[in-house]
């Protein structure tokens, strides 16, 4: 039988699912610079394998969402609202099985576009991101930070969702809250081990390219917020005038 010739390069074959977790679990259980580098250097860094895994996250989300409406709607309660007093104004009550039925299909069918607007508002983001890093002086590519970030992003996003689910277990959802706190704050760190390790540059260009983003979002959403208390501000003001006040 005729043996291949020595020098004929050897094809690596892609990773599955195995290979995938072992991705997501370096990226998240090995917090340093060298292993982003590590990671987004990798032949299997590619944009369509990030996009996959942000999808994929983004889906089960929807679908982890999609289970706890219908115990909502079965069960006839509603999540723990901030503001005491609402859940007068919400529905009470168990769903009979039609609407039970008709609540989880339409969410199901729904997860799928979750899906794909998580993945786009993902892309967008890494781009503002790498954008900033190349105004610090990153030396970073879009691909490789998106690689980097899905890596990060896709064990997050599915145990953000199981966290919701479970949630909705009385006394569960607030030890699950902080403790979802406390993660969002990991994932911050690595987002920031990652713009670091992709564009070799220091700490505080790391820092502000994925701080100064979130930043000018909330400015955006508190100028939102101001900008429609004012225009409301008349009406507001109607109701308060023509409140009549028990004796």
């Amino acid at each position: 039988m005729e043996q291949p010739p020595l020098n004929m390069p050897v094809m690596e074959p892609k990773p599955k699912i195995a290979g995938w977790f072992q991705v997501w679990m370096t990226a998240i259980t090995k917090p340093n610079e060298r292993t982003f580098v590590d990671l987004a250097e990798s032949p299997n860094a590619t944009s369509k394998t990030a996009y996959l895994w942000i999808f994929i996250a983004g889906t089960i989300s929807g679908i982890l969402s999609a289970i706890l409406q219908t115990i909502y709607t079965a069960t006839g309660t509603t999540p723990q609202l901030p503001i005491p007093g609402l859940e007068q104004y919400m529905p009470s009550g168990g769903g009979d099985a039609g609407s039970v039925g008709i609540t989880l299909v339409v969410t199901l069918c729904v997860s799928p576009f979750v899906g794909v607007i998580y993945t786009l508002f993902f892309a967008i983001s890494v781009a503002i991101v790498q954008w900033i890093a190349k105004l610090f002086g990153g030396v970073g590519t879009y691909n490789k930070l998106l690689y980097a970030f899905a890596a990060v992003a896709m064990p997050f996003t599915l145990v953000s969702g199981v966290f919701m689910l479970l949630g909705a277990i009385p006394y569960i959802g607030f030890c699950l809250s902080i403790l979802s706190f406390g993660l969002g704050i990991y994932a911050f760190v690595l987002q920031v081990m990652a713009v670091k390790g992709v564009n070799r540059f220091g700490w505080g260009a790391a820092i502000g390219s994925v701080f100064i983003p979130g930043l000018v979002v909330f400015i955006f959403c508190c100028f939102i917020v101001i900008a429609g208390l004012t225009l409301l501000a008349p009406v507001i003001g109607d109701v308060f005038n023509n409140f009549q006040f028990a004796p």
